[in-house]
């Protein structure tokens, strides 16, 4: 086994940001310079660098990851009994959404290989929900660890209950399927800068894309307080949705060094899913190319087995995460939402998975400890 290696961050944000530090010193002063701290040309441009460089014909920041949900739900317009189907393995802002703008989340369960919504289950839950009495509106698929969901065959579902496609692409920047980005596969997307996230700021922050026109008009009305013509004039019931100048003056400075990163993400990834062993990694789809946001795997043995072998990394300077050790469906404010089905896939994920550091600046020594270090921990649970 390699050398032990201390301190290994989970995600090395101090690594990336000596690298362009002038870069983000120099747009920082920028903003500053101009006192246009909300809404300022940055926050524009970054837009059009967005819009160019998803494919998207629009794009809107915002101010969170969860912002931009809420907006996408907004926009389509949920009524009380509009049933949107979420996954159940995904953090719980993907189903918060769905309540903060007054609509019905029914729970999906997911895919065992790809961690992704299961088109089949995603079938089910559209006839129990009708048969609850519910409206199918929206179908939210989540771009889980930053591999893009089955879009074609949920966008086919969709269409056949007249449904339409909010993509969760919170985890997903950068990632692409059948060469086409993220931003650009479903009717709205919505998409996280928080700054884990592979294009991060330095705070919070979000963006939402769509090809329509009709769509980004009520966004950019929701988004600061149902506006009209004039802030003043306020049309519609909207929010506080704004990306602050600072932030977006950061991500534009980030967006230079996008793919180079996901590249190495990649690469990394490509790595760690070839050394480790006698674990279940997720499969990504040959046309996919995922923004690896994470890099999970399925242990083998139960959960205090995984405590094991979390114990033993941590012990070696290697930090862990479990994504996500509680189902939607198993939340206490969402149990009600899910009390008539079951999700196999979404409890075997949540007892199984584990997280090891996954970032662009994990040099080779790095990356073979941590390779070492799990399959010997994993042979010792």
């Amino acid at each position: 086994m390699s050398t032990n290696i201390t301190s290994i961050p989970f995600i090395d944000l101090k690594a990336q940001q000596e690298k362009i530090r002038p870069q983000i010193d120099a747009a920082i002063q920028k903003v500053l310079d101009s006192g246009q701290y909300i809404m300022g040309p940055a926050v524009e441009e970054l837009e059009m660098n967005l819009a160019k460089y998803t494919g998207a014909k629009y794009a809107l920041t915002c101010s969170s990851g969860t912002s931009a949900l809420v907006l996408a739900m907004m926009v389509l317009g949920l009524k009380p009994k509009d049933a949107v189907f979420v996954p159940s393995f995904t953090f719980i802002a993907t189903a918060e959404a769905v309540l903060l703008a007054g609509g019905v989340p029914v729970i999906v369960d997911v895919e065992k290989n790809t961690f992704n919504m299961d088109p089949n289950d995603l079938k089910k839950a559209i006839l129990e929900a009708k048969k609850e009495g519910l409206n199918p509106k929206i179908v939210v698929p989540v771009d889980l660890f930053g591999c893009p969901a089955n879009y074609s065959e949920i966008i086919k579902i969709a269409k056949e209950n007249n449904m339409k496609v909010v993509g969760d692409g919170c985890q997903s920047f950068g990632a692409s399927l059948n060469n086409k980005k993220v931003g650009s596969l479903a009717d709205i997307t919505a998409t996280s800068f928080f700054p884990a996230k592979p294009l991060g700021c330095y705070g919070d922050g979000g963006a939402l894309f769509t090809d329509n026109l009709e769509y980004f008009d009520l966004m950019r009305s929701f988004r600061v307080h149902g506006m009209g013509t004039d802030r003043y004039e306020n049309v519609r019931i909207g929010i506080n949705g704004r990306l602050d100048t600072i932030q977006a003056a950061i991500l534009l400075v980030k967006m230079t060094v996008l793919d180079e990163e996901l590249k190495k993400r990649n690469k990394i990834a490509t790595k760690y899913r070839d050394e480790i062993k006698s674990v279940n990694h997720q499969i990504i789809p040959n046309e996919v190319i995922s923004a690896w946001a994470q890099f999970s795997f399925l242990l083998p043995g139960n959960t205090q087995q995984r405590t094991k072998i979390q114990n033993i990394l941590k012990e070696k300077g290697i930090p862990t995460m479990i994504y996500y050790p509680i189902p939607i469906h198993r939340q206490t404010a969402y149990a009600k939402y899910a009390d008539k089905r079951v999700f196999p896939v979404s409890d075997l994920l949540a007892e199984k998975i584990m997280s090891i550091p996954m970032h662009p600046y994990l040099d080779e020594k790095t990356q073979n400890y941590i390779i070492d270090t799990l399959n010997e921990a994993i042979k010792l649970a």
